[in-house]
């Protein structure tokens, strides 16, 4: 396998040095003064709900995070910055707090909504660039700390979806010795993921051989790193695939399962466990091939001619969701090179989007 160091390997392992650097701003006393002005204000406010907004993969992380608030108990929704922009201004009439997602907090339609905010919302921007509009701009900016990025997103995918994490666990009082340590158990399994993907790639490549088109499937926070998943093929291979709710693949898409059909499916502990494996005999039934990605140990002895699993060592359904997301990186960047090309790069546009 040539896994050759280039810009787009580098940043992603850089991930482990960059959870590390979340975790220490957040359980210092900077990071934990602007957690503390969030929920300060929140109870000085009266506010009663949350939204998340964001832009590609900052969409994507908003819905995971809407998720993850509304298992926590706080009332929470995401919808996607151009589309409240344009069409659902009338959702910030009442006491919110919206949190703005955007990794470079220059995007187009985040600069936009911030010259339309009423005054009965607080805005709370989560930005790797301290030097930003948001950064400046939001009421208070939760930092990512993940360092200089210049390819398709991958550490700051991480960073950004901890931050939003960090925050739900300060809000309802979670955010305590214990949660610290389950990150840094994170980051220790990144590293471990990170020096020891040989076999498995390697059969993962083999297994999906070249790829048209390619169906990504979730259920659960794990759908953000779905879409993540299919917004990096996209961009770094120009490889049609698409992120999709498994409840959704079942109502219509799975008319499109034959001979030939190829998809990452991506199934966790938790509630909708059952169903996702289900999904995975289901396709290869109709003659489809599962790359499944799951922490379910059980789910390895699904091993077979159409489907292959990868494991990956974490429990809470939405950090596995965060973890899951190194197959794919790691399989974009080997996929390209057996191709002939470098994963990562823009060529019809730029990280940072300016113009709507």
């Amino acid at each position: 396998m040539n896994m050759t160091k280039n810009q787009f390997l580098t940043e992603i392992m850089e991930q482990p040095a960059a959870i590390g650097n979340i975790i220490a701003f957040y359980s210092g006393a900077e990071g934990m003064a602007l957690l503390a002005k969030i929920k300060e204000t929140i109870a000085q406010r009266a506010i009663s709900r949350v939204i998340f907004t964001g832009m590609g993969s900052s969409f994507f992380i908003s819905f995971a995070a809407a998720n993850l608030f509304n298992q926590l108990g706080i009332h929470a929704m995401y919808i996607n910055t151009s589309e409240l922009l344009h069409y659902n201004l009338s959702l910030l009439d009442e006491p919110t707090l919206l949190v703005c997602s955007s990794q470079s907090g220059e995007s187009y339609e985040i600069k936009e909504i911030l010259e339309h905010l009423p005054a009965t919302v607080f805005c709370a921007g989560i930005v790797n660039e301290e030097d930003s509009a948001l950064a400046k701009k939001a009421d208070v900016a939760l930092l990512c700390k993940g360092g200089k990025e210049e390819m398709t997103s991958t550490k700051t995918y991480v960073v950004t979806s901890l931050a939003a994490y960090i925050l739900g666990l300060y809000l309802t009082g979670k955010w305590n010795e214990a949660a610290i340590a389950r990150l840094h158990a994170l980051q220790r399994r990144f590293e471990d993921t990170l020096s020891g993907y040989e076999a498995w790639l390697d059969k993962g490549l083999n297994f999906l051989g070249d790829i048209t088109t390619l169906q990504i499937i979730a259920r659960g926070p794990a759908y953000s790193t779905a879409s993540q998943s299919a917004l990096m093929f996209k961009e770094a291979t120009h490889i049609a695939a698409t992120g999709i709710l498994g409840g959704e693949f079942r109502h219509g898409p799975m008319e499109m399962v034959s001979q030939g059909f190829k998809s990452i499916l991506f199934a966790s502990e938790g509630k909708t466990l059952e169903q996702s494996l289900k999904m995975a005999e289901d396709i290869t039934r109709f003659g489809g091939k599962v790359w499944l990605i799951t922490n379910a140990k059980a789910a390895l002895n699904r091993q077979s001619e159409h489907i292959v699993p990868v494991y990956i060592d974490e429990q809470d359904e939405f950090l596995f969701s965060i973890q899951s997301i190194i197959p794919v990186q790691l399989f974009i960047d080997a996929y390209a090179k057996r191709h002939g090309f470098e994963a990562g790069s823009f060529s019809r546009g730029a990280k940072v989007t300016m113009t709507e």
